[in-house]
């Protein structure tokens, strides 16, 4: 893989765990985020205010002085010159105007004898009149009128620009009957004191930015940690430890959230503990009931062994009126016999008890046994290659395979196929029927206990338990049954069992099951 690849991959994980991180911590990061956005909001509109103000304060401040003493100069200075002054005495007008405590620089301007303009400049070629902004000219050489007690003339018009980058202040007024002068200020001392109060409130601003993010971080660490105790408590009830109690501190709305957990995992952990001691008491009851059966089924089994035996017999010592009801005393024995069987299978599942006797299994041999063993060959039709081997329980395979085929056959009807195929590590068998299939309400209880149908089925003869016990087989294999209904019509169950099933108990300790065979099918 080339260099631009591997960074792109390291780009793509870093990126990966920055938003794992940012997720896990989501809480806390908008509550940073939130105090972060407040503090800087209100840090920086009074920065901006308080700017604002200085600013204005001292751009102020320095004009009215420089005007005041450039205006108070030109009623002193420019006032007394004759109408048509020489250059020589504009020039040290300006001269004498420029000594001021504003420093400023100062432009005069007038017409000699001759009508020719002349200027007076303090500062030489310093300021000249290219300087002064051409509306203020205009404003400045505009006849004005009279007002306020003054004489006409005496105007005062000012502006701020800026020459090479740097600002000035610029004004200029007229002397009636006398020359026009302009005076250049320059601003830059105040843009320094400014520039250094903008940083000093950008500092400030950064500095409560800072302290928001960590009184953000401090709050939201005294928010959280009850709120992850919680969560932690929580999780831990989940897992099943309903002793999980959290410590309560205070009388806020996280210690009352505290008191309601430790008050609903109490109930909780009484709740279950009831349900606990019902299932218990169920299902010793339903194993007691199973091995009480035995004993009274073993003999009537017997008995009823012999009746059939009589029945067959060509003697017919059995009396023809009563023959009916031998031969239903018969079934009904045995269907007692298999719901017994059943009962006592799934309360070992229940209690938790089962247990694999694990072994190198043919799965081609196996379900041709199966199918033998009930005389289902000439029903069923199996599509598997010899030599797929697995290892698990032929027994309980055994009880799978004869349910599933079982039930085909009696829901779905003939021929059955059964087909087997490896998918990776696991091993595939599809039970498929040629029947109406399974309606689509039924679908989510085949497998549920004593669940017996709908109105499309003929009724069982079976417990009921069945499926439900073949479903409990694949399980403790740690596989799988589904079942759906095939776009061709009928039913398909479909067994998925890992090929190397491995025991819950030490490796290599053989577990002795004494349970009998599951009952055939529902």
């Amino acid at each position: 893989m080339t260099e631009p690849h591997h960074k792109l991959r390291g780009w793509a994980a870093a990126k990966k765990a920055i938003l794992a991180g940012l997720r896990f911590t989501s809480l806390r990061l908008r509550l940073v985020v939130v105090f972060a956005l407040v503090a800087l909001t209100a840090a920086v509109s009074a920065s901006g205010i308080a700017y604002w103000l200085n600013r204005e304060a001292v751009l102020t401040r320095t004009q009215d002085a420089a005007l005041s003493d450039f205006q108070q100069e030109m009623q002193n200075r420019a006032a007394v010159l004759p109408e048509h002054p020489t250059q020589g005495e504009l020039q040290h007008a300006a001269n004498l105007m420029a000594d001021s405590s504003q420093h400023f620089s100062v432009l005069l301007i007038g017409t000699d004898e001759n009508g020719r303009q002349v200027e007076g400049n303090s500062d030489l070629d310093a300021f000249t009149l290219a300087d002064v902004p051409d509306s203020l000219q205009d404003a400045v050489n505009r006849k004005q009128s009279s007002s306020g007690g003054k004489k006409d003339g005496y105007h005062l018009y000012w502006q701020r620009t800026t020459q090479g980058g740097d600002p000035y202040l610029v004004g200029g007024a007229r002397v009636a009957g006398g020359p026009t002068g302009y005076m250049l200020k320059s601003l830059e001392p105040e843009a320094k004191d400014l520039n250094s109060l903008a940083w000093s409130l950008g500092i400030a601003t950064g500095l409560a930015l800072i302290g928001s993010a960590l009184l953000a971080q401090a709050a939201a660490t005294t928010v959280l940690k009850p709120v992850h105790r919680l969560g932690v408590a929580a999780r831990r009830l989940g897992e099943g430890k309903l002793d999980t109690r959290l410590r309560v501190s205070g009388t806020d709305e996280l210690a009352e959230l505290s008191r309601t957990f430790n008050k609903t995992a109490e109930n909780l952990e009484k709740q279950v503990a009831d349900m606990r001691a019902r299932d218990e008491s169920s299902r010793r009851f339903v194993a007691d009931m199973s091995h009480e059966l035995r004993t009274p089924l073993t003999a009537i089994t017997a008995v009823t062994e012999v009746l059939e035996e009589e029945l067959d017999a060509e003697t017919g010592s059995v009396d023809p009126m009563i023959e009916p009801a031998v031969r239903l005393v018969v079934s009904e024995t045995r269907r007692l016999n298999d719901l017994v069987e059943n009962l006592m299978e799934v309360t070992r599942f229940d209690a938790g008890t089962a247990r694999l006797v694990l072994d190198d299994v043919d799965i081609a041999d196996q379900i041709t046994a199966c199918i033998d063993a009930r005389a289902w060959l000439d029903a069923v039709e199996l599509d598997a290659e010899r030599g797929t081997m697995a290892r698990l329980d032929p027994r309980r395979l055994d009880v799978i395979l004869a349910n599933l085929i079982g039930n085909a056959l009696k829901h779905g009807g003939s021929p059955v196929r059964v087909a087997v195929r490896v998918e990776g590590d696991d091993l595939l068998i599809d039970v498929t029927d040629h029947g109406p299939g399974i309606p689509e309400d039924v679908l989510p209880h085949v497998f549920d206990r004593f669940y017996k149908a709908s109105a499309s089925r003929p009724r069982s003869e079976g417990s009921g338990l069945g499926l439900s016990i073949a479903l409990e087989n694949a399980h403790i294999h740690g596989g799988e049954i589904t079942a759906t209904n095939s776009p061709d019509g009928g039913a398909v169950f479909s067994l998925r069992l890992p090929r190397d099933t491995r025991d819950d108990e030490d490796e290599g300790e053989n577990l002795v099951d004494d349970s009998q065979e599951g009952g055939a099918a529902t």
